[in-house]
């Protein structure tokens, strides 16, 4: 049986998982589910960038090949030990007027997510029940996020203010539980979650997911005239900095191919890619422009 365990993306600079030419006003958007349009990073694009990483720190080839597989013109000879599933947004980072920002996630993210931890025998904290409305907001006693405002006739009313949306805060105890749970297991990432997490209802975060995502203009210059070349302008999506993705990883008990003249075993796999990850890796397109640095944490049972 595949041991399995979970891993944590936070993108420190904006990340672009592409998938080419875009049909609406956004010439090269950003990879996102069809059903659900959550975006997210192809595990094919975790496992390449891993498997390029593992050869500039010099990683014997027969190392890299037990848990990677072969190289693509000797990929039917057997499969790589480790089986990468694709990165799904778990917070997306949104600018508040309180806090500096927030990060969002909704009932149905986390169900996902607890889902899957628990597929890799990982215990979960419990799920939020809420929220009801759409103009309310779960937060933690003493959120950073909550804003107290003026209102009519000189009264204040607490609200969290994201963008152009305002909410009404709700104080759950399992927001904070959440928070501590993510901080502890994401070792390493220094997440600046304590205090900013949100959950909001499932149709609000589908919007943010829609509208909150980053949007840039790109342009090339015509290197005679100093203006921008024929053709060359365009609108390119981003996953926001700060930005948290998850994905499920599974090792096979044993690898399938020789490394140092033996298999790998799961658990050396396992520490093979802890180590692997202590690095900062590059996800995703337009990595000479400065996006998809990040930092990885794995989280195993």
């Amino acid at each position: 049986m595949n041991k399995s365990a979970v891993y944590f993306i936070h993108a420190l600079s904006p990340l672009h998982p592409g998938v080419g030419q875009g049909v609406g006003s956004v010439d090269l958007p950003v990879a996102r589910e069809k059903a659900t349009g959550i975006p997210y990073l192809p595990g094919s694009s975790v496992k390449g960038v891993l498997r390029d990483t593992a050869r500039v720190r010099g990683w014997p080839a027969s190392k890299e090949e037990a848990i990677f597989g072969p190289d693509t013109n000797h990929a039917d000879v057997h499969a790589g030990a480790a089986y990468f599933g694709d990165a799904k947004l778990l917070l997306l980072p949104v600018r508040s007027y309180a806090g500096v920002f927030a990060y969002a996630t909704s009932p149905y993210l986390l169900r996902r997510f607890k889902r899957e931890a628990e597929m890799a025998g990982i215990e979960t904290p419990e799920l939020p029940k809420g929220p009801k409305e759409q103009d309310v907001a779960l937060v933690g006693e003493g959120s950073e996020v909550v804003d107290e405002i003026t209102v009519k006739e000189g009264t204040k009313e607490k609200k969290v203010l994201l963008e152009d949306l305002d909410f009404n805060p709700e104080v759950d105890p399992l927001v904070p539980k959440w928070e501590q749970w993510i901080l502890r297991h994401a070792e390493g990432l220094d997440l600046p979650l304590k205090g900013r997490l949100l959950v909001l209802e499932d149709d609000v975060m589908s919007y943010l997911l829609e509208t909150a995502l980053e949007v840039v203009t790109r342009i090339r210059i015509d290197e005679t005239k100093k203006t921008v070349a024929k053709g060359a302008l365009w609108f390119e999506e981003n996953i926001p900095a700060e930005s948290v993705l998850y994905g499920l990883l599974s090792v096979a008990p044993k690898s399938f191919g020789p490394a140092n003249g033996s298999a790998l075993l799961d658990q050396e796999i396992l520490g093979q890619l802890k180590e692997l990850i202590r690095y900062p890796l590059q996800f995703g397109g337009n990595a000479t422009v400065g996006r998809g640095l990040s930092r990885m944490a794995l989280v195993v049972s």
